[in-house]
């Protein structure tokens, strides 16, 4: 299956180089797409000289910063419209580890439509967070899981590969969530539409360099629209009307 890596990037130039050159050892034969967001820290100029150096990668430049949703949809967009079969969506920042490239990969060779690097399962593993943000992920992916009924651990992780064309079925392209909502807006959708997602034990490594992009608005978000999807299909159902797909 002809593969694409979606990296976006902002103020990453600490850590894109080495990171493009990892992706290529674990996986030689993908091309990678690095969706910058106008970086002033020179992350784009440095992913044009990893591209020259390693091959097969491409740096989409944007014009401004508006949001990972927003870095996604175009970068899906784009290996869609290429023809690519299958779509990796990773941080840049060495949380996500690409040696488990491969085995996301062989997940959606398998059968999947999309494949989940997880934290929370067997397997999977948060080294050194402190215990109030362990806490807070893990239950607040429980609720998440619980409210939209999901059937997941992780519906947060960021680290995921899918079919392309799980992506054009579930209409990718008209999500609103711009935070690490997004990730939860395309597992909600792929429930609504019966569709098969397999998680892979990940273990979840912060940054050594750069700056984390979480914030308390994100988080906020976030939850506001867990809520809001849950509660009203939770409304629709009581109401005995059919459950519209979300966007």
């Amino acid at each position: 299956m002809r593969t694409l890596v979606v990296i976006p990037t902002y103020q990453e130039a600490e850590n894109v180089s080495g990171f493009l050159a990892a992706v290529r050892a674990a996986v030689p034969d993908a091309h990678v797409l690095v969706a910058d967001d106008n970086s002033p820290d020179g992350t784009g100029e440095l992913a044009e000289k990893a591209a020259a150096e390693l091959g097969q990668i491409e740096v989409l430049h944007r014009k401004q910063k508006d949001g990972l949703g927003a870095a996604y949809r175009a970068g899906f967009r784009r290996g869609i419209d290429a023809g690519y079969d299958l779509v990796v969506q990773m941080d840049c920042d060495f949380s996500h580890d690409p040696g488990v490239l491969p085995k996301l990969i062989d997940a959606i060779e398998g059968g999947a439509d999309c494949a989940i690097g997880s934290r929370y399962v067997p397997g999977g593993a948060t080294p050194n967070w402190p215990t109030h943000r362990r806490l807070l992920s893990k239950y607040g992916n429980r609720y998440t899981a619980a409210l939209l009924e999901l059937g997941i651990g992780d519906a947060t992780s960021g680290f995921r590969a899918y079919r392309a064309s799980t992506l054009e079925q579930i209409r990718f392209d008209t999500t609103k969530a711009n935070g690490y909502a997004f990730q939860t807006e395309l597992a909600y959708r792929m429930v609504q539409d019966g569709l098969t997602m397999v998680e892979v034990p990940i273990t979840f490594v912060d940054r050594q360099y750069g700056t984390s992009k979480m914030s308390a608005r994100i988080i906020g978000e976030s939850m506001a629209l867990v809520t809001s999807w849950g509660v009203k299909a939770r409304l629709r159902r009581l109401a005995g009307r059919p459950q519209p797909p979300i966007g």
